[in-house]
């Protein structure tokens, strides 16, 4: 096994960890929550976010380090598009994560927390961001942009 097919590997799994922790969150979040509960989605989101992290980590490497030479990426407005979408979906998701950090700590875990619909929102535009860019990364691998 080669270390890029690896990075490959460990790309793709961080790509669908990320989904899914976006859309568990999508489906925990309620108008009203007890604490426990946005402890739980305060978990969920550290692994969003850990994912989020892999996922960089690994596109860098694969675009600076493995595979296609840099040029192949850095030339591509395909490509430059669907970063963008990552990194703006990343941006979107600081108000959740704020949310969810400062209301997961307290003494009642049955305490209600009212979560404002917006947070809700915010996941959603994310989901739907996020059907994008795979079709983005399909259009690259199609030679789209090059």
């Amino acid at each position: 096994m080669t270390l890029e097919i690896l990075v490959r590997y460990l790309h793709f799994i961080g790509i669908f960890t990320w989904v899914s922790a976006l859309v568990l969150q999508w489906f925990l979040v309620q108008p009203v929550l007890l604490r426990q509960q946005v402890q739980q989605l305060a978990r969920i989101d550290a692994v969003y976010g850990l994912s989020a992290i892999v996922v960089v980590g690994m596109g860098l490497t694969l675009w600076f380090g493995l595979g296609k030479p840099a040029e192949y990426y850095s030339l591509n407005p395909v490509f430059h598009a669907k970063v963008g979408l990552a990194v703006f979906v990343g941006l979107l998701s600081i108000y959740p994560t704020v949310f969810f950090a400062r209301h997961r700590k307290g003494d009642d875990p049955t305490a209600e927390i009212a979560v404002p619909a917006r947070i809700r929102q915010v996941i959603t535009v994310e989901l739907l961001i996020m059907l994008v860019i795979p079709f983005l990364a399909t259009l690259m691998a199609a030679g789209v942009g090059r």
